[in-house]
């Protein structure tokens, strides 16, 4: 698994870690069932502490992407729950969206973006 980290980033570590491996989810590149480094492991291979990459996988087992099983660790695990994601995503969109609008993103822009996305997600 190929994690980058932008130090430079006003986004936190953890949530840049979280990001990349939700993107890595989306296009196949981990698996259902696929165990994730330990968190010992990839922090010492991303440079970071383990504590961050603690917290990102805590968030991803919340969000329902990973699961902990104490003989693999840290195991792809997609929440099917899909109508419960759905008004997540929904809540997570809206002030984005509302602020695309205020600052004049039309809608066929806005869709044109998420056509995009999901292209490049090969999907």
């Amino acid at each position: 698994m190929f994690i980058e980290i932008d130090f430079n980033s006003e986004e936190a570590i953890y949530v840049q870690l979280k990001n990349q491996i939700i993107v890595a989810i989306a296009t196949s590149q981990l698996k259902n069932g696929e165990s994730l480094p330990s968190v010992r492991n990839l922090a010492d291979d991303i440079g970071v502490n383990m504590h961050t990459v603690n917290k990102a996988y805590s968030s991803l087992k919340q969000d329902g992407f990973l699961k902990v099983d104490r003989r693999k660790g840290a195991v792809v695990s997609v929440d099917v729950d899909r109508l419960n994601y759905l008004k997540k995503l929904k809540m997570l969109l809206t002030p984005y969206i509302a602020s695309g609008i205020a600052k004049g993103i039309s809608r066929d822009e806005a869709k044109e973006m998420i056509d995009n996305i999901y292209d490049e997600m090969g999907y």
